[in-house]
């Protein structure tokens, strides 16, 4: 008897995210933010004042090259593998969109308040929301699920979020509001294994 695949909506995730880059690189160049901005990356004024709200969402999807697409689907492979055998198929697609458009809609904050605009897209919104919703379930789980410990998954979250402080052309509000956003959003959702039992205390 087989046995049902195990990550299925993270499989799902990295597969839709490769084939929209590959499906763009036939039109044309992945790198060039013009070419982006007309398949779907997000750019502040055209979001607000243009009203084009969709982008909010379609630029999760989009990548601006191969290293971009291949860095955050080894992350997304990683956290939503582990996250979704805790959690589940269905929560897991819920935390990843709503730390998507939690993201982006931190970034869009910053970029209007700031006036400082640029085009964006990529999934790390959404992967930082794993991250976050993930660092809460191992908590919850008093500091240890599997391999993984409350101390290793803050040291992941502290790392990552240095890295892309200390990067040049990185969203780093996208990866703030996703962080917090999967953080809630699993605070909201989690429940053990078993989704009717109890809330399990966190300890990191």
């Amino acid at each position: 008897m087989r046995q049902k695949p195990e990550a299925v909506s993270t499989a799902a995730l990295i597969v839709i995210n490769i084939a929209v880059f590959f499906f763009l690189s036939l039109f044309g160049d992945t790198e060039d933010a013009a070419f982006m901005f007309q398949h779907g990356a997000m750019y502040e004024p055209t979001v607000t004042q243009g009203h084009e709200f969709y982008r909010i969402f379609t630029s999760m999807f989009l990548h601006f090259g191969i290293s971009h697409l291949v860095n955050n689907m080894v992350l997304l492979g990683a956290l939503g593998w582990n996250l979704e055998l805790e959690i589940g198929k269905i929560r897991l697609l819920i935390i990843y969109l709503i730390g998507g458009i939690g993201g982006n809609l931190l970034s869009l904050y910053r970029g209007i308040a700031t006036e400082t605009y640029a085009v964006s897209a990529g999934a790390s919104g959404a992967i930082f929301g794993l991250m976050g919703a993930l660092f809460y379930v191992v908590a919850a789980n008093r500091g240890r699920l599997g391999r993984l410990s409350g101390r290793g998954m803050l040291v992941m979250v502290m790392l990552s979020l240095y890295f892309g402080l200390t990067s040049r052309g990185v969203d780093n509000w996208a990866h703030i509001g996703g962080l917090i956003s999967g953080f809630v959003m699993a605070v909201i959702l989690y429940r053990g294994k078993n989704a009717d039992g109890p809330y399990i205390r966190p300890e990191v």
